[in-house]
Order: C-alpha cells, then sequence, then structure tokens
C-alpha cells in the first residue's frame, strides 16, 4: 500500500459502530435459611444499561497541514502517532461490539488546536459524549478541565505521562505513569533485592529540571524509611562517585538522567568500574524509563544488570499480541506500532467496562483489572486527581532485549 492511501485512507471526521446490546439481566440469590428467621436475599445493583454509549475521540491529526508531495520522513512519522492510534482504538471498539454491544464513536480532529477543542462544546453529539478520550497532549487536556468539571464529563489523558496533579481534576481518567510512579517502583524494588546492612544506594544526578522529576520521589522514598535504612548518597556525575566508592559494597546505582549525552559516557564510566582488571566493584545500574526508546550498547547495559522502569512491553510471543497483529495487517495492510496497541487496549478496556455495567461503568474502574497488549491496568481512585493507572512493569536487559521482571 502506498504512503498516500495509507494516509488518506483511513481519515475520517467521525465514525459510528451501531450494534444491538443484548439486556443483562438481574440474578437474585436464594434467602440464607436459619434456625430461627429466614433472611431476605441480597439484592444486586441493577444495571442501568445504555441504549447506544457514546465515545469521543479527540486527536490531533492536523489534517488541513497535511501535503503528502511534500512531507519529510520526520513529519510521517509525527501524523502516524494519531493515524496510529486511531487505527488501535477501532480495532478494540469493534471487538467489543462485536458480541452485540452498541457504541456511538465521534472521531474528532483537534488540529492540536484549544480553539477547536473549543468550538466542540456547542455541538449536539459531542455534548451527549459518555466518555471522552483525548486530547492527546497535556495543554490540550488542561483546557479541557473546566468543561470536564463544569458538565461531570470524565475524560481519559490516553498518552500523556504528566502527573494528574496538574490537572487537578477529579473527572481525570490517567493511563500512562506518571514519572512518580517509575520512582517509588524502582525504589521499592531495590528496598526488598538490596539487604542494607551491605548496600549503599547512589543517585547519579546532574539536577536538570527533567532529572530532578526523576530523582524527588526516589529521593523522598528512602528518606520515610521507618525499617531498614539504606545508606543514601548523590552525585552529580559517575566521575565524583568513583572516588568515594568501598571495595566489598554493594551499590545499587541510579541514573535520573535521560539525556544520551550524559547517559552514555555515565555507562562506560560505570561499566569500567565494575570490570576493572584490579578486580571491579560490585555495582547494579537503575536507569531513567526513557531509555528504552534511546540507543545505548546492550552489552554494557548487560554487564551493569541494568534494570529500567517502563508503561509499555510488548509480548510478540503471546496469542493475543499475534492475533491483533495478523487483524490489524488485514485491516490496514502494514504493521502496528506502539500506539496501535495503546489505542486498542483503552478501546477495549472502556468499551468492556460501558457495556458490562452501563451508566454505572466509572463505579468498577478501580476494581476492574485488565491484562492488555501493552501494560496492565490497575487504577487508583484520588478524590482530588480522578483516576490512576498505578501500574510500572521493570525491564532488565538480557540477551540483548529488555525482558520483563515484575
Amino acid at each position: 500500500m502506498t504512503l498516500k492511501r495509507k494516509y488518506w485512507l483511513l481519515i475520517l471526521p467521525a465514525l459510528i459502530l451501531g450494534a444491538c446490546s443484548p439486556k443483562i439481566a438481574t440474578v437474585k440469590t436464594e434467602p440464607v435459611k436459619k434456625p430461627v428467621e429466614k433472611e431476605k436475599p441480597a439484592e444486586k445493583k441493577s444495571v442501568k444499561k445504555f441504549s447506544q454509549a457514546s465515545i469521543s475521540l479527540l486527536i490531533p491529526f492536523k489534517l488541513d497541514d497535511v501535503n503528502l508531495r511534500s512531507m519529510s520522513k520526520a513529519d510521517v512519522e509525527k501524523y502516524a502517532m494519531p493515524i496510529d492510534f486511531y487505527q488501535g482504538f477501532k480495532l478494540g471498539l469493534d471487538s467489543v461490539a462485536a458480541s452485540g454491544l452498541n457504541f456511538k464513536l465521534n472521531v474528532y480532529d483537534t488540529q492540536d488546536d484549544n480553539a477547536h477543542i473549543g468550538l466542540l462544546y456547542k455541538q449536539d453529539n459531542f455534548r451527549k459524549s459518555n466518555l471522552v478520550i483525548g486530547p492527546v497532549f497535556p495543554e490540550g487536556i488542561k483546557y479541557f478541565t473546566n468543561y470536564s468539571k463544569l458538565n461531570n464529563v470524565p475524560v481519559v489523558s490516553p498518552l500523556a505521562a504528566s502527573s494528574p496533579a496538574e490537572f487537578n481534576n477529579p473527572n481525570l481518567i490517567s493511563i500512562v505513569a506518571n514519572i512518580d510512579l517509575h520512582a517509588k517502583k524502582i525504589a521499592t524494588y531495590i528496598s526488598k533485592t538490596y539487604n542494607a546492612s551491605n548496600t549503599i544506594i547512589v543517585i547519579i544526578n546532574p539536577k536538570k529540571t527533567d532529572d530532578e522529576q526523576f530523582a524527588v520521589p526516589f529521593r523522598k522514598f528512602f528518606l520515610n524509611q521507618t525499617s531498614s535504612k539504606f545508606i543514601v548518597q548523590e552525585y552529580a556525575s559517575a566521575f565524583a562517585f568513583e572516588t568515594k566508592m568501598i571495595k566489598g559494597k554493594q551499590y545499587a546505582i541510579v541514573v535520573t538522567s535521560s539525556d544520551r549525552a550524559f547517559v552514555l559516557p555515565t555507562i562506560e564510566k560505570l561499566y569500567k568500574l565494575r570490570n576493572l582488571p584490579t578486580g571491579g566493584y560490585a555495582l547494579n545500574l537503575f536507569g531513567h524509563p526513557l531509555w528504552s526508546k534511546q540507543n545505548y550498547p546492550a552489552d554494557k547495559l548487560q554487564g551493569l544488570n541494568a534494570v529500567i522502569s517502563s508503561s509499555y512491553k510488548i509480548d510478540y510471543m503471546n496469542s493475543n499480541v499475534i492475533n491483533f497483529i495478523k487483524n490489524y495487517r488485514k485491516k490496514f495492510g502494514f504493521e502496528p506500532g506502539e500506539y496501535a496497541f495503546k489505542g486498542f487496549d483503552e478501546a477495549f478496556y472502556f468499551g468492556k467496562l460501558m457495556a458490562t455495567y452501563g451508566e454505572d461503568y466509572l463505579e468498577y474502574l478501580s476494581k476492574e483489572k485488565y491484562k492488555g497488549l501493552h501494560n496492565t491496568f490497575t487504577f487508583v481512585r484520588d478524590e482530588q486527581f480522578g483516576y490512576i493507572n498505578t501500574n510500572v512493569m521493570l525491564l532488565r536487559y538480557r540477551n540483548f532485549a529488555l525482558n520483563i521482571i515484575e
């Protein structure tokens, strides 16, 4: 399929999925018999089914800017993200609708422009939305917050890893784990895996803004220790750390930076320290979640037993993943990317909830755990910041690939 056909074939202003939804019956249990009196059966909550669940998908296709003849590879990749997500989302909702459930999907091109989002507020179809997916980028989510709060509309942040505190919206549903959760996951793993009596935790932190965002929650975790006390040291670089090292100690080293110009020489230095001809130091490396999308020498990462946290990992041996890829190829004629997997999982999860629990589906968001193609959804409810997916995976470099260890 040509590039032109690939992108223009799937760009639609709106999509309506229609199918009949079967009735869900309320089942009553028999009374529990007691020697003296009978108890009335516990009544199950009746399901208020949607006659047609309405979902609005807000994606920055930016169709007005598309010029296939003059687009560079970078431009193609930029436009590929929203299309990839949309196509995966469509397949996910189709999978739920195939069982006879009824949805209406409205797709809007936000143009990555808040003025376009504001125009939606007056549209009748949009105002009837039972769930809004998007906007994709943080600025759009912030802009949409007032509308969401005033109209009590649940809104999903589908791709941004921003902290929910940035939006202060009790109706927000955050899919991607924020950096605090990543730091806490690594800190928890270190605290339960290493012996505090013989381990020194080292934070290598050049203290740029992004570095501090990772370092602060990690540092806070160990400052709040109530039992086993780890020694925690912090240095601006591996070269400064080298002069303070002690033979016989175990080191858990956390590099908080995702700046490749800083990280690459840091990895190389730590690898040398571990493999000194005269006997290296016992150290293991923990890195920033963005490392998975960057290029570092795999042999050195493996030699350092490097571990990173992640909200995204595809197991290509999994039967559900294999089936999804086959269906995606058949439907669209090319391979699914990262955002297609994410779109599928979000559509399937929310579609299934809405179909099963009807108008009360939000009550079950923090009760229904979902193991998807790219991650698991485990939501907790915060009265101020909404629903937060807390699931984070730990990946270790083995056999020149990243493998899930927890």
